[in-house]
This record gives C-alpha cells, sequence and structure tokens, in this order.
C-alpha cells in the first residue's frame, strides 16, 4: 500500500498537540485580506489585533492561496505520497475547498487526491483530521479512511456566539444593513454550522443567557466523545469553568478542551466570537457519561 498524506487548513485546531499520524498531516496557509492588504498563510497578524467591529476599509477576507501555490503545494507531495487526503473546512464559509478541489484536478495521474468537505471548522475539523492521520498510521486504505471520516460528519456539532455581525457581513453572510442594525442593539445572536451553512438560531440578551445556551445545548446529547470550549480573543477563566463544570457534572468521563479563536475564524466570524463544538459518540451503545454501556 502507498503512503497517505492528511492535508487540512489552518481553521483547524486539535484538541491535543500530539496525536498518532502527525507526521503525516500538513497544513494550508490561508491567506488573510485586511485594510487592502494581503497577508499570506496569516503570517505577520494575529486574531487578537483585529477591531471588534469591521469596516469597508478593513475588509476582512479569509481566502485559499492562489491556483500557482496550491498547483506546487499537491505536486510537491506527490513526491512523497501516493494519497492526499484533503479535509478542509466547509465550503459553505470559503472557497477554500473549491479552490483545492481545482487544483487537484491539476494533478490527476500523478497523485489521488479526495476530496472531503468538513461541513465543520475549528476542534471539528481538527478531530476530523486526527481521525484520519491515525487511520493513516496504523495502515487503513485511504478508501476506508474517507469513509471513517465522513460517517463522523454527521456526529459533530458547532454553534457560535458573535456579536461582530460587520464581520459576518463581509464575509456574506448576512447583509451589511441587518449587521449594523444588530450591533448598534448590542445583539448577542447564536448560529450553528448545519450542513456547513452558517444558520441562525436565536438571539441571546446578555453573556449569561449565552452561556446558559451552551448548558442547555450540551445537555441535549445523551453521549459526547468531546467537548471544547471556543473562546474569544479576550478569554475567560470565569466562562471556561462554568462550561468544564457542567460538562464534567453530566459527561465526566468525556474529554473537554479549551481553544482561543485564530485568525482565520476571526477574520470570517470577528475575534469576539466564542462557540460551542461538540463530538457525539456514534456508537448507540454509549452512556451519558461517554462511556459504553456493559
Amino acid at each position: 500500500m502507498g503512503s497517505v498524506c492528511i492535508l487540512t487548513d489552518t481553521s483547524a485546531q486539535f484538541p491535543q498537540l500530539a496525536f498518532p499520524g502527525r507526521n503525516l498531516v500538513r497544513v494550508l496557509g490561508l491567506d488573510v485580506s485586511l485594510n487592502g492588504i494581503l497577508f499570506e498563510d496569516g503570517k505577520e497578524i494575529k486574531a487578537n489585533s483585529l477591531p471588534f467591529t469591521a469596516n469597508a476599509t478593513l475588509n476582512p477576507k479569509v481566502s485559499a492561496p492562489t491556483p500557482d501555490k496550491l498547483y506546487a503545494l499537491l505536486n510537491s507531495l506527490s513526491q512523497s505520497y501516493d494519497d492526499i487526503i484533503a479535509i478542509l473546512l466547509s465550503a459553505q464559509l470559503s472557497n477554500v475547498y473549491a479552490s483545492v478541489a481545482r487544483a487537484a484536478d491539476e494533478v490527476k495521474g500523478r497523485i489521488r487526491v479526495q476530496m472531503i468537505d468538513s461541513q465543520t471548522t475549528s476542534v471539528g475539523l481538527g478531530i476530523l483530521v486526527q481521525i484520519a492521520a491515525e487511520a493513516a498510521a496504523a495502515g487503513i486504505h485511504p478508501v476506508e479512511i474517507e469513509r471513517l471520516v465522513r460517517s463522523m460528519i454527521p456526529h459533530i456539532y458547532m454553534v457560535v456566539c458573535t456579536p461582530g455581525l460587520s464581520y459576518l457581513s463581509y464575509a456574506g453572510y448576512i447583509d451589511h444593513a441587518q449587521a449594523t442594525l444588530g450591533e448598534m442593539l448590542n445583539l448577542l445572536p447564536i448560529f450553528t454550522l448545519e450542513e456547513g451553512h452558517l444558520t441562525p438560531l436565536e438571539k441571546v440578551r446578555n453573556h449569561r443567557n449565552m452561556l446558559d445556551f451552551f448548558t442547555e445545548f450540551l445537555d441535549e446529547f445523551d453521549a459526547i466523545q468531546h467537548i471544547a470550549f471556543l473562546q474569544s480573543v479576550q478569554p475567560s477563566q470565569a466562562d471556561s469553568r462554568l462550561l468544564r463544570e457542567h460538562a464534567e457534572d453530566f459527561f465526566e468521563q468525556t474529554p473537554f478542551s479549551e481553544h482561543t479563536i485564530n485568525l482565520p475564524l476571526a477574520t470570517l466570524l470577528g475575534p469576539r466570537t466564542q462557540g460551542l463544538i461538540v463530538v457525539e459518540n456514534p456508537d448507540p451503545r454509549a452512556n451519558r457519561s461517554g462511556g459504553l454501556r456493559a
């Protein structure tokens, strides 16, 4: 069997930095445009440097590298690998998936590229990549790795709350007038990623209501493999403690990780975005504590 490479992008966040197959993972740097300046691979700019409100001058954008760079990357990987499994952030959130797919067509015959739309991002994407990498390290065939990853996608849930509606408008998720009004009224809308689409769920009045919503969201599940809390660029220990304690009370055996929003997500959703990612246990025998029934 030939060697396999797992390709993802910099919106992915991993619950743990080291895991089996980590050496098989390649991360595609995403370009960020701010104030008319292109920061290739997002270098020389950090999420915490973004203003809380976007405007026409800032015009924040996240995009894939140029076609030439993508072609060069895949061509380079073809020198070392027979197969690439590309697991990328939701195709509904950016042009990354479509751009990589076009580049993959250009290298047909030199390397097999299997495209997977994760329909998520952040830790959800990171976990899918980790599953694929561990399977590749174990010598599992690429076709079976693809099946394994696709089978997990429906079990990953993500909700986000952002007061930065202006960022959503420049990303094309909502119209500008709606964003302006929402920020003027200090609204805290909550969205879910549903089949890759950013879908509004409801609006909450304040920060405490947001945390209540997150805990109630957790309570909808019976068995969870992993819980991840996505913090804004100004992380709150109090928020983290409240969610962790709730998770420990109801899902005591389930890992809980905390992550600060990265640059691609902050550029798309706003730097004050907070979120919750839940990876459901697909095993129907799993109990509420995250283990398996005897």
